[in-house]
Parts: structure tokens; sequence; C-alpha cells
């Protein structure tokens, strides 16, 4: 949808906005880069002036005039050079902030976007936009501050000094020019339409080449290697393809250009020669105005190619204005008051639920989880557990039906409030690449070391953290691939020992763990649930047959809800799930449930 309505609609649109919320904070600098603008073009369309007024010194053989000629030249390039220097500085200084004010503004958007949105596109593609899409952007802010104006401006003054030295020649070749524009602004959007889709193609390549080798233990294990390089060249060859089409539309634009240039100056070259046969004009006159005509080809040619750089950015902008124009469905509603804590009860009533407003993950669930008690959630993959999970601190909204906390709809209570009351453990640890003490610390900021450091020890991390290079202060690497999955799981819960929360989900903490890790943690979790409302998804009995309530969950329904004592009695899909994990046989029993 994205990109058909940006075929359809126009870049000054864009350009507005842009100067609109980024650009014109910077009026000031923007202001004087457009006097150091006029500086270089004033000083640019003195050139055939100076060259006019030599040539007819020469010509009347002034010696005054001959001698004050190199000094005018000497400081007409200095002016223009020391101005270059300066609008270059300047314009740098602007761009580059305009572009990381952007960036910022997007990233946080996407920070604060609904799941939803973010799940529509890969973290690679997402990533993709801040480094191809933002290089468009930049590249072309760049242009219109230093190109476009000074081109513009540089023209100007050139045809100023051609008035001055023949205004019938200037109006000549005035009357040529029009007729290059038409090609040129037609290339112009086909450019457009191209780079639209080299964004979102490299957008999928971004992504692919992410997939691929994260995965690369199961490519070589499964012997994929063949397969993923000859979907890695495909996708290689098509942004490649359109790389291509991008070049040579731009490559359209050189002939059409050069072609004009000449054009213009033999028209000149024959009517100026005229005119000096006759004696209508001098050599200076000739020198002049022909070199001017000469010197505006430079710019006009620059503004034919920034045409191509303005059409890819405004596909980028496009793209990022898209983004930041979609407002998060999950926010506070008007008059959103703070979650009142009575003892932390969750009760889901006649709650259904949908992802894309079709198929029903969840379907008439009532439940309640009483307050600090433990109920855990079982059933087969895909039965609704997990998203269960993620609309108790408003993840994603309900359907139908509602999640009450205490008596109050989670959709009324700010969501700050809401998620301060909520600790998540799940077996997906996220750990950012920051020291342990931060990642810890991040289940509240304000927590002393004093703090941190119980937290640590109540989910059995300090003393491995204490064997670590820097202790606290070792950095994590990347999703804290530095540690080991026992470690990041500990660290994990050691957030929430911090955070403290009357409200605990856990996620199949222990899915992923050896047995020595997982007895780490398993105490550590016991630990964490004591006098919490604890809402815990596990395949391992040995949490779920301590829990006081355990729901069985099949195609989004409850089918089950009790005691183990009492699931067991009644012989139903708990009392099989049970019976395997007797016989020894786990990883049965975790297909079947």
């Amino acid at each position: 949808m994205a990109s058909k309505s940006l075929m359809r609609g126009d870049t000054l649109p864009l350009i507005g906005r842009l100067w609109r919320d980024w650009m014109r904070p910077h009026a000031k600098t923007l202001a004087l880069v457009l006097l150091l603008v006029a500086l270089v073009s004033g000083a640019t369309g003195l050139y055939p002036v100076l060259i006019k007024a030599a040539f007819d010194a020469f010509d009347a053989k002034d010696a005054h005039a001959i001698m004050l000629a190199p000094l005018f030249v000497i400081l007409v390039t200095s002016v223009k050079g020391f101005s270059l220097l300066a609008l270059t500085i300047l314009t740098n200084k602007v761009v580059t902030r305009i572009e990381a004010d952007m960036q910022t503004a997007l990233y946080g958007h996407l920070i604060e976007a609904d799941l939803a949105q973010i799940g529509r596109e890969s973290p690679a593609a997402l990533t993709q936009r801040f480094t191809t899409d933002f290089a468009f952007i930049r590249e072309a802010l760049t242009r219109l501050s230093t190109v476009f104006l000074r081109e513009i401006t540089t023209i100007i003054a050139l045809i100023a000094a051609m008035l001055w030295i023949d205004p019938v020649l200037t109006l000549v070749a005035a009357v040529v020019a029009p007729f290059f524009a038409y090609p040129v602004n037609k290339i112009g959007r086909k450019l457009r339409r191209v780079a639209i889709s080299t964004q979102e193609q490299t957008g999928l390549m971004a992504s692919l080449i992410t997939e691929s080798l994260a995965g690369t233990r199961i490519a070589k294990t499964y012997g994929l290697e063949r397969y993923l390089k000859a979907k890695a060249a495909r996708t290689f060859d098509d942004v490649r393809g359109l790389k291509m089409k991008a070049a040579n539309a731009r490559g359209r634009m050189d002939p059409i250009l050069e072609t004009g240039g000449g054009l213009a100056v033999a028209i000149v070259l024959i009517l100026i020669g005229q005119r000096i046969l006759s004696g209508e004009s001098s050599v200076g006159d000739f020198t002049g105005f022909v070199s001017a005509l000469v010197m505006a080809a430079q710019p006009i040619r620059a503004l034919g190619n920034l045409n191509a750089i303005v059409q890819e950015a405004a596909a980028a902008l496009q793209r990022t204005f898209d983004v930041m124009d979609e407002t998060p469905r999950i926010q506070d509603r008007p008059g959103a008051g703070p979650l009142r804590l009575e003892g932390g009860e969750i009760r889901f009533s006649n709650l259904s639920f949908s992802y894309d407003g079709e198929a029903a993950a969840l379907a008439h669930v009532d439940l309640v989880a009483e307050a600090g008690q433990t109920t855990a959630l079982v059933g087969r993959s895909g039965s609704g557990k997990s998203t269960l999970l993620s609309l108790v601190p408003r993840l994603y909204d309900v359907t139908q039906g509602a999640v009450l906390i205490d008596g109050q709809d989670v959709r009324d209570v700010s969501l700050a409030s809401l998620r301060r009351a909520i600790a998540v453990v799940s077996q997906d640890v996220i750990l950012f690449d920051d020291t342990v003490r931060a990642n810890i610390a991040f289940g509240r900021a304000d927590a002393t070391e004093e703090e941190i450091v119980e937290a640590a020890r109540a989910a059995a991390a300090h003393d491995f953290i204490m064997k670590l290079p820097e202790g606290y202060d070792t950095v994590v690497g990347p999703g804290g691939g530095r540690l080991s999955g026992g470690e990041r799981q500990r660290i994990s819960l050691a957030r929430a020992f911090l955070k403290d929360a009357p409200i605990l989900l856990l996620d199949e903490a222990t899915s992923a763990l050896d047995s020595e890790s997982e007895r780490l943690v398993q105490d550590a979790i016991r630990k964490l649930m004591k006098g919490r409302t604890t809402l815990v998804i596990a395949h391992r009995l040995s949490t779920v047959r301590n829990a006081e309530k355990i729901v069985v969950m099949e195609n989004g329904r409850v089918a089950e809800t009790g005691s183990h004592e009492a699931l067991i009695a009644q012989a139903g899909a708990y009392a099989r799930l049970y019976r395997m994990q007797l016989s020894g046989d786990d990883e049965i029993a975790l297909v079947e449930m």
C-alpha cells in the first residue's frame, strides 16, 4: 500500500514535511548556508564578466585594466574557495544533525510501536531503514542544501551575466533549454519507482543474510548450504537488476544534457559569429558569453542528476514517514488511572483473540488465576498458552472479553502502572550488550548496588558473576552471547527479583537448559514465585505438579482445569502426559502436549 501511494504522490509534500518537521528548527544555520551559497554563486557569475572585461582590455590595449584583472581574479576565486569550505562544514553539520534526529525519532516510534507493527518486517529489514534509507535521505539533504541552492543561484548569476553581455543571445539559449526538461523529469519518475523496489528488495536481502548466518549450525547439520547459496544468489541478482535499472536511467541523463548543452553552444556560436562580423558584438562579448554558457552547463547537469537523487530519497522518506505515522493501537485510554493492586488476581473473562482478525488464537476463555497462587498452563504448541500470557501486560489487546486484574480491565489502567506490576521470565532471554550490573538493573532503575547483588544472590547468579573477568562490570556481548544459557537465564531471574513485581509470568523458563542449570534456575524460580500471582507455562511436571491450579489448553480453549491430583483422576489429556513422563519418555510427552 505504501509503495502504491508513493507512486501516485508527489515529491513536494514530502520535502515540505521534511522542512516543517526537521529542517525548520535549523533555520538560522540554513540561512547562513544560503548566504554562503549566494557568495559562491555570485563569485561564479563574475567569471564571465571578468573574462569579457579582460578581453576588452586586451583589445583596447588598456595597460591599467590588464594589470588589475589578475588581482580581481584572485579576489573572486578566494571568496569562492573560502565560501565553499564554510558551506561544506555548515552543511555537513546541519545534515548530520537532521539525520540523527530523524533516526532517533524513527527508533523511538518503533520501540513504542505495537508488536503487530514491528512483526510485519524482520529485524534486519527494519535495521536496513536506518542505513540504506537514511543514506539516500542524507545524500539528498546534502545536495539540496548545497548543490540545488548553489547551482540554482549560479545559473541565475550566469544568466544575469549573459543578459548584461547580450540579451538577445540569452533569450535564444533560454528557448532551447525547456525542450530537455521533459525527458529529464520522465527519467526521474522512473527512478523513483525503481528506488521503491530497490529499497524493499534490499530489506529482504538483509533479512536473508541475517537469518541464514544466524542459522549456520542448522544449515551445516542439514546440508542446506547449496539451497541457501542459490536463494541468496537469486536475491542478490534481483537487487543487482534493480540497481542496473537505476544506473541506466541516471546514465540516460548524460547524453540528454550533453546534447542540449552542445546544441545551445552551437546556436550561440552561429548567431554571435554573425553579430561580430556585422560589428554588433565584440570578441570580449563572444568570449564572456560563451564562457557563461559553458559554465552554466555544469550546474544544469548537476540539477538533472539531483532529480534522480531526490526521487530515490523521496521513496526512502515515504517509507520512513509511513512508519512514523502509524499510531500504536495499544496506548493509554483517556483518563486511564494507575492500577490499584489488592492481591493480584488475574481473570480472563469470556476472552477471545485473533492476530489477523480472522483465525482465532483464543476463543471464549474463562479463567481465574488466584491472587498469590501459581496457575500453570499446559498444552500442545500453538494451543494459545503464550498468547494468553501476552494479553496480561497488554502486548496485544483482546478481540473480545477482557483481562481483569483485581477487577480492573487492563485497558482502563495506565500502561506504565500495569507493566510495573508484572515481571516476565521467558525461555528467550533478552540481554543487552551492556554490563551484567546494567542488565540486572533494568528491573528497577533506582536500585542500589546492594539491592542488585541481593537480587543476583536470590537468582543463584552472584557466584558465577564474581568469576567473570570484571565481575558485575563484565559486558555480556550482543544478546548475552558471552554467557551460557543458564547464566543468561539466572541474570534474567535476578532482574525479575529486583523488580519485585506482584505478578509473575513464566514462559517455559527452563526448557533450553541442561540438568545442572535447570536445577539452579528451578530453585531460584521457586523462591521468586512465593507470594506472587504466577502464570507459568512449562512442559516439565516438576514445575507443573506443584501449582495450585493446572489449566490444560487445546485449540485456543480451556480443556481442563484443576489440581494435579484432580486432573489425574479425570484421566484426560493431563493424565496422558503424566503417564508418558512416568515412563521416562519426555520427548514424546512434549509432542503430545
